[in-house]
């Protein structure tokens, strides 16, 4: 609110702050002529794209008012100057209104508000927001990802609520508002893992993956199976993969198939393999740059990259012969590949994919990996048991650790200080301080030391030829280190028929101060919990050997100290509810969500017929008769489909050994009826197609009947009742 004086001639503006009755008009020309009256404007205000001219009431406002209606006269090049003057005014205020309504808008758009709940002393706040993605909407969009985040404090003192791991689940609403009670219900439902009430997005769960020996990879839910089998599914390659790698930006993994010559993309959000890119000649180890712009592929000659958004290869680069182990540096602008038969280390410019320079290292390299503490790349030459140390600044060599020859590996553990570096031939395990280049340890590890892996709190260290693991704590190494062992398996991972991966077989479990390994040779995926004697359980791979495994981690993370979030997509467009539990205290809310169509997400040909399952009883009993009973519309003309002779049902136990088809029998106006007899307990799912109607199983909505064993007691069900 402003005042603007327009003509030379005039009363001071009013310094009075008390509340006085005004006069307000949108006239123009009224307006000009009582400036040049001597009235001056109080204020200028935007009421619904208009313009309003405030003035303060008084006598001889309203005979001047008057004066204006009987048509007296005022000057003229007073009058015009002052209603030009106006029309500027008016003009800037109309776009000033109308651009800042517009960046209010847009604003509102990218940042949603935060959603906030305050329960029991505890503030919740959700927030939901899209990547951003050049040249796409930044409106949030069914299956685009997109960062959700929960920051819970204390109420009374803002203090962030460390460690409280929220449970979280996303579904779509139905036609009404989900009440707290109908919230209650719904997550008393997830937590009891119902297969009849599953959310369309799980944020507390993580994915197994094994690469097996065969050209697929298992698919294992450690937390909730069908029956008795936690597999999920396998994703088909066309090829035995040989290395592996995932992207946490948009859920894709790369698996490299050197019989193939090809990099396989799967999709984890439907475990489908979304493309196969061509590489160089027998493609091995894969790796992300950090900003995961780019995917390099060690390949027969040098590196494959491929642009991770497009899919497409945009550079070949020719570096050396033999093996290639791949490391960056930690500002994305040189790619460090090692050249295994010539001795040599390539620079690579990762923005003119272009090869800088070869670093003579040593007769064999077999690895790199790079220490952020020190700004160093660690070279492992196997032949003459070397370790060349070249600084990432200058590209020469810098130190040099020497051991004995038969290594073939390094990694370090959390904050880049400690380096493990494995001898099979020897029986040890070298471990080195990055602030000093020098050897620290030399640890016996028996029966073939080879891969390390770690937590926050130890290194573990797998031996080819024992199922012991060898578990050194981190927190010792300034010292006597202390060194502890658990049996990985029944079977020595080299007893496998198959040739060890180069690919990780022990990873870090989501729980944290955990382990999962895989044993090939007893086909079994082990979880170890850390301060246990033995591990804690174990997965079964279903007969198939896991040569490395994997985590596809989908839980929410403790980001900062009571921050919790991770990157999701909404499946379909709609509104969700947004399901959240906390235990302690126990606090239970469901926020929403929406998510708008996407235009880029192709459309599925409209089904010519729906069906609606008519059975409120969803129990059945082994060895009896079930009535199924379901009705068949017509999608177009919305009208009941009665009469059709291949409506199919498929029964289908959740283990998947066991299973059915039979025709259903059309009743009367669109109803279909089938009885079911199933040999055994479980859960079973139930399919309907019509070929006719150009319908597949997939294609209509499931049913799920739980099974009971049948009693003495038990009656056959009666017609019409279930």
């Amino acid at each position: 609110m402003f005042s603007v004086p327009l003509c030379s001639q005039g009363w001071p503006l009013n310094k009075d702050k008390t509340m006085k009755p005004t006069y307000q008009t949108t006239d123009l020309t009224l307006t000009s002529f009582l400036r040049c009256k001597g009235f001056p404007i109080e204020s200028i205000k935007q009421t619904n794209g208009r313009t309003l001219f405030v003035f303060q009431e008084s006598p001889e406002l309203r005979t001047a008012i008057l004066d204006f209606a009987n048509d007296a006269t005022v000057a003229v090049r007073s009058f015009c100057s002052t209603m030009r003057d106006l029309k500027a005014i008016t003009r800037v205020l109309i776009f000033f209104f109308a651009a800042l309504l517009s960046v209010k808008t847009i604003s509102a758009q990218q940042k949603p508000a935060p959603q906030k709940i305050e329960r029991d002393g505890v503030e919740v706040e959700f927030t939901i927001e899209p990547i951003k993605e050049a040249g796409k909407s930044s409106e949030l969009m069914e299956a685009r990802e997109a960062v959700v985040r929960f920051k819970i404090n204390d109420k009374a003192t803002k203090t962030p609520l460390s460690g409280v791991k929220p449970s979280v689940w996303l579904s779509q609403r139905g036609e009404n508002e989900t009440d707290q009670q109908a919230c209650r219900e719904k997550v008393q439902s997830f937590l009891q893992g119902s297969l009849r009430s599953r959310p369309d997005v799980d944020l507390n769960t993580y994915y197994l993956l094994a690469l097996n020996e065969e050209a697929n990879i298992s698919v294992i839910d450690p937390l909730l199976g069908f029956g008795s089998s936690k597999l999920l599914t396998l994703v088909m390659l066309k090829s035995r993969g040989k290395d592996w790698v995932q992207k946490s930006s948009d859920e894709k993994l790369f698996v490299s198939m050197p019989l193939v010559n090809q990099i396989a993309v799967v999709d984890t959000n439907t475990w489908k393999v979304v493309a196969n890119v061509d590489t160089g000649m027998k493609p091995s180890r894969v790796r992300l740059q950090p900003d995961e712009k780019y995917l390099w592929v060690g390949e027969q000659n040098g590196v494959t990259v491929i642009d991770t958004a497009t899919m497409k290869v945009v550079g070949q680069v020719a570096t050396g012969n033999g093996h290639h182990e791949i490391e960056f540096g930690s500002d994305n602008r040189f790619a460090f590949v090692t050249n295994e038969q010539d001795g040599t280390l390539s620079v690579v410019d990762i923005q003119k994919l272009a090869k800088v320079k070869d670093v003579k290292t040593g007769a064999s390299v077999t690895s790199v990996a790079l220490s952020t503490i020190a700004n160093a790349l660690y070279v492992v030459n196997e032949a003459d048991g070397t370790i060349e140390v070249v600084d990432t600044r200058s590209q020469q060599i810098a130190a040099r650790i020497r051991v004995k020859p038969g290594i073939r590996n390094v990694r370090f553990a959390p904050g880049g200080r400690w380096g493990f570096v494995p001898n099979v031939k020897e029986n040890v395990v070298y471990v080195f301080d990055a602030s000093t280049n020098r050897l620290a340890h030399t640890i016996g590890v028996e029966n073939g030391p080879d891969q390390v892996a770690f937590t926050d709190v130890f290194a573990y260290v797998r031996s080819t030829g024992s199922t012991e693991v060898s578990m050194i704590r981190l927190s010792t190494l300034t010292g006597q280190p202390d060194i502890a062992k658990f049996p990985g398996g029944q079977t020595a991972p080299a007893e496998a028929s198959d040739e060890a991966s180069i690919a990780d077989a022990i990873v870090p479990a989501p729980e944290g101060n955990s382990v999962l390994l895989a044993n090939p040779a007893d086909r079994v995926i082990y979880y170890y919990s850390e301060g246990m004697a033995a591990p804690m359980g174990s997965f079964q791979n279903y007969r198939r050997n896991p040569r490395a495994v994997m985590v596809v981690d989908r839980s929410l993370r403790e980001v900062t100290s009571g921050v919790y979030s991770t990157t999701t997509k909404l499946p379909k467009s709609g509104i969700y509810d947004v399901a959240f539990l906390l235990d302690s205290p126990r606090i239970t809310h469901c926020f929403n969500a929406e998510a708008k169509p996407n235009p880029d997400v192709p459309r599925e040909r409209k089904v010519a017929i729906r069906i609606e399952y008519l059975n409120k009883d969803t129990q059945l009993r082994v060895a009896e008769n079930y009535k199924l009973r379901f009705k068949v519309i017509d999608n177009t003309t919305l009208k009941a489909k009665s009469d059709l002779k291949d409506v199919r049902v498929l029964t289908l136990l959740s283990s998947g050994t066991w299973q059915k088809r039979d025709f259903a029998r059309s009743v009367a106006d669109g109803v279909y009826e089938l009885d079911i007899n199933v040999p055994q307990t479980g859960v079973y799912f139930i399919f309907v197609e019509s070929r006719s109607q150009g319908v597949a199983f997939r294609q209509l909505p499931s049913l799920t009947l739980q099974t009971a064993a049948p009693t003495a007691s038990n009656e056959p069900a009666k017609k019409g009742n279930n």
